[in-house]
């Protein structure tokens, strides 16, 4: 089948469009600490609103628990929205109420109002299928189409991404297919040598990737909390750092099926160990096998990958064609602990072919550090939607589109 797309729509002057978007950003005392994901909406938002559309935006922003709460209102990313377009954001602080409808009815050709969030209604992720329909049809109530462009969510099957694109004619996205564009590049012949890096706290969240991807690529780099578990695959002491003990099994079958298909598995070599998890706390690097030697004892807790690692990471990188980046290699918010993530960061805007960070706490990592997005072939605005396309798992979001 064929992804739907803003052509399918037709003319969309003086209609009413609901956009699904993924405004789902950082926000540190009100302030909006990570801009990336507002960004991102800007082409298909400016493309509906330079046809004449009447659009309403709607997005979810962090985990309430199915009631109003201000720290999860949008109204900042309102206030933000309107800046970077440059025009007024109407903004309605319910999503299917008074507010909500009066803000609707008021919108004329070529503007753009954003509903409150989403997740204020307990209906937008019920297990209910019913509920679901329910909260999507009184959503999609006097709207003319629906367009998809939160690749965040389209794994998900809630209200706003599945069943309203049932309820109303639909389409993806501009970002949405970009998305798929490069991350089936991914899976579709890709130019090679192809190198997957993995980082992040726990081997369990990953462990469908690495499954789908072992027989598809040429290197696998190992950093972040994960690798603790795959030096205690091997044998090693990791003293108090993390360790996922349950999937040390599993992980021995990664270990060996990798050398039985000739796929190159970078382990790190060095770690840094810390006293404690904190930032000022004292820390050394220490070679892998050594972990327990450190100045620290069993005490000790690894924070990042060693500098020789990230310098054979960065290397292994630089020389691939294809690269995808999933996950910081240590603790990047503490500046002590974020030479490793900062280091692969750095090799993939060397990389001589395509190079994708797969969203999630890595693109919050290279924005953070002070990476300008240009400077990557592509930054997902999905890290767990980006795992799981890479994964072969369904996804409800683009199946209901035609994909």
């Amino acid at each position: 089948m064929t992804l739907r797309t803003l052509d399918s729509l037709g003319d969309l002057a003086g209609r009413t469009v609901l956009i699904r978007c993924d405004f789902n950003v950082p926000l540190t005392d009100g302030r909006i600490a990570d801009e990336g994901r507002i960004v991102a909406s800007l082409p298909t938002l400016r493309a509906l609103l330079e046809q004449g559309a009447k659009v309403v935006a709607m997005s979810h922003l962090g985990r309430p628990k199915g009631e109003p709460d201000p720290k999860y209102s949008l109204a900042p990313v309102a206030e933000r929205l309107g800046e970077l377009l440059g025009a007024e954001v109407a903004f309605a602080a319910d999503t299917v109420g008074e507010d909500a409808h009066r803000v609707r009815i008021a919108l004329e050709d070529g503007q753009l109002a954003l509903l409150e969030n989403l997740r204020f209604d307990p209906r937008e992720t019920s297990k209910d299928a019913t509920e679901r329909a329910t909260f999507a049809a009184e959503l999609a109530a006097g709207a003319d189409a629906f367009v998809s462009d939160g690749f965040g969510v389209v794994h998900r099957e809630q209200a706003s991404v599945f069943e309203i694109a049932q309820a109303l004619p639909s389409a993806a996205g501009l970002l949405v297919q970009r998305e798929l564009e490069v991350l089936s590049r991914l899976t579709e012949a890709p130019e090679r040598p192809y190198a997957v890096v993995l980082g992040g706290s726990k081997v369990s969240d990953k462990l469908g990737v690495i499954e789908h991807l072992l027989p598809r690529v040429d290197r696998l780099l190992i950093g972040g909390g994960m690798l603790f578990t795959f030096l205690a695959a091997k044998g090693l002491g990791v003293a108090s750092s993390l360790l996922e003990r349950d999937q040390l099994e599993r992980v021995r079958g990664y270990i060996a099926d990798a050398e039985q298909r000739g796929v190159e598995l970078l382990l790190p070599t060095d770690v840094v160990v810390a006293e404690r998890f904190d930032a000022d706390a004292e820390h050394e690097a220490v070679a892998a096998d050594a972990i327990e030697s450190s100045r620290f004892g069993g005490s000790g807790i690894g924070l990042d990958i060693g500098p020789d690692t990230a310098a054979a990471f960065a290397d292994a990188i630089r020389s691939a064609r294809t690269v995808f980046w999933n996950g910081p290699m240590g603790v990047f918010e503490m500046d002590a602990f974020a030479a490793g993530t900062k280091a692969v960061a750095q090799a993939l805007t060397e990389t001589d072919g395509l190079a994708v960070v797969g969203g999630g706490d890595s693109a919050a990592a290279v924005r953070q550090l002070g990476f300008d997005d240009d400077a990557f072939g592509h930054i997902s605005t999905g890290g767990g939607a980006s795992l799981e396309f890479l994964e072969g798992s369904r996804l409800p979001g683009l199946e209901v589109l035609g994909w």
